[in-house]
């Protein structure tokens, strides 16, 4: 058992679980934030310009409660035990979800150029091998003479 803990301690201390739980409470974050822009920044204006629509609010009964609708709210209709389909929520959600995809991506690409911006290109190789004047095979670099034909090459 305490060979277990000792190696789970080992796992959960290493650099990439550390920034993967940062991330994840960042993304957290940032998942708020957008919702709440969605919900109420971006909506409103789309809902007030395609008549007086607050998105969150629409739904469909599938199941009337008791006592029967009409009902005004999602709140009211399931505090009769009406059963709902929330497809405002879910527009919601979908808008949520385009806007914080957009941003990951275009972070996404940012640190893609940082990253080639900060690579230096490698320099080629220097050649280890040259070919033959003679029998056109390739041989060492510093050979005086071609092991294949067995010609002079001289101190090329």
């Amino acid at each position: 058992m305490r060979g277990f803990f000792k190696e789970f301690r080992e796992f959960a201390v290493k650099g990439n679980v550390v920034d993967m739980a940062v991330g994840i409470v960042i993304g957290g974050a940032f998942g708020t934030i957008v919702k709440s822009f969605v919900s109420d920044v971006i909506m409103p204006p789309i809902g007030l310009a395609i008549g007086h629509v607050q998105f969150s609010s629409l739904f469909w009964v599938i199941a009337e409660g008791k006592p029967r609708g009409p009902y005004n709210t999602i709140a009211e209709a399931h505090k009769a035990g009406a059963v709902t389909l929330n497809y405002g929520t879910f527009i919601d959600n979908i808008v949520s979800f385009l806007i914080i995809a957009w941003a990951v991506f275009l972070f996404v690409r940012l640190i893609n150029r940082v990253r080639r911006e900060f690579e230096a290109p490698e320099a080629p190789a220097e050649p280890s091998t040259k070919e033959c004047p003679y029998c056109a095979s390739t041989i060492p670099l510093q050979a005086t003479r071609c092991p294949n034909c067995t010609s002079e090459l001289g101190l090329a």
